[in-house]
């Protein structure tokens, strides 16, 4: 089953200055803000549905550090600090850190560890001394940066000498087949204003040439790249509806436009799933860049 927009659907342009024109500041601000029912929501149902593959990914990349510390910015819940505290050695220490403190406290709710540190901080302006870290981790963080050149030389700054910054961004929205098959379902809900951030900020930032250049920027001299394919798998359409219309800024989206839609969006999502994919347990292809940038 086909599902036609009334617009034309067109992901957003993923360089900065692309992305400043077609988002305003109090959008971007908007954008980074997860609270409320938000943290819960996205961990239950995004959490092992999309990010926990590439967790696993992202902490495999890291088994050749025997001790020392890790810096994750952007750390969420705390999918990837679980993933690292499990992959690596005991001497090896992690100060986990979000802007968001609702994201951290679901996180430390979750992992209590005399290895894992958790801070609120912004990855634009870190509170740490140069040189501390070996290693600085950001998992599908990057998009939310307003300044991405600041973030990164941040993370330079305090990396030691040979320490590595690994982070990951999704690739464009039609890509991923869940996230995409929910921004068309809900558009037609929303016709003059439909929800976008999903296109906007989690899949439109996935330009590595223009990211490359920035972390270069920022000071780093070697970035290599690999675009990494997974499947994502969930119980139900209804599972993954929930996960991205109530577990993400997508949810503020929608309540902002009609507070009383969150549930006839979550089902319009559902259903072009279940159109797509069935009615039971569904599975549906992810993918995303993985970056490592050495100092």
């Amino acid at each position: 089953m086909a599902f036609a927009l009334d617009f034309p659907f067109r992901s957003p342009s993923s360089h900065e200055g692309g992305w400043k024109k077609t988002t305003g500041a109090v959008e971007m601000e908007a954008d980074r803000i997860f609270q409320g029912p938000i943290p819960a929501l996205y961990d239950q149902h995004l959490g092992p549905m999309i990010f926990a593959p590439y967790a696993s990914d992202l902490a495999s990349r890291l088994t050749g550090l025997r001790r020392g510390r890790v810096l994750e910015t952007a750390a969420g819940t705390g999918i990837v600090t679980r993933a690292l505290l499990s992959a690596l050695p005991d001497d090896v220490f992690i100060d986990a850190t979000d802007i968001n403190q609702a994201m951290l406290d679901q996180a430390s709710g979750l992992l209590s560890s005399a290895r894992v540190t958790w801070r609120q901080t912004d990855a634009e302006a870190l509170p740490f001394p140069d040189g501390m870290f070996d290693a600085v981790v950001c998992q599908f963080g990057v998009m939310f940066f307003p300044d991405k050149v600041r973030a990164f030389s941040e993370a330079y700054r305090v990396l030691k000498p040979g320490g590595h910054f690994l982070f990951n961004v999704w690739d464009r929205i039609e890509a991923n087949e869940f996230a995409d098959l929910v921004v068309r379902a809900v558009a037609p809900l929303f016709p003059d204003d439909p929800p976008m951030f999903l296109a906007r900020t989690p899949h439109g930032h996935h330009d590595i040439a223009a990211l490359e250049a920035q972390l270069r920027a920022a000071g780093f001299t070697s970035v290599t790249s690999d675009t990494v394919t997974r499947q994502s798998s969930a119980p139900s359409a209804l599972f993954v509806a929930i996960g991205y219309c109530q577990g993400t800024p997508m949810r503020k989206e929608i309540e902002a436009r009609a507070a009383d839609r969150l549930s006839e969006a979550t089902d319009a999502a559902a259903a072009a799933i279940a159109a797509r994919f069935g009615s039971g347990p569904v599975v549906g292809q992810i993918r995303a860049h993985v970056i490592t940038a050495g100092r």
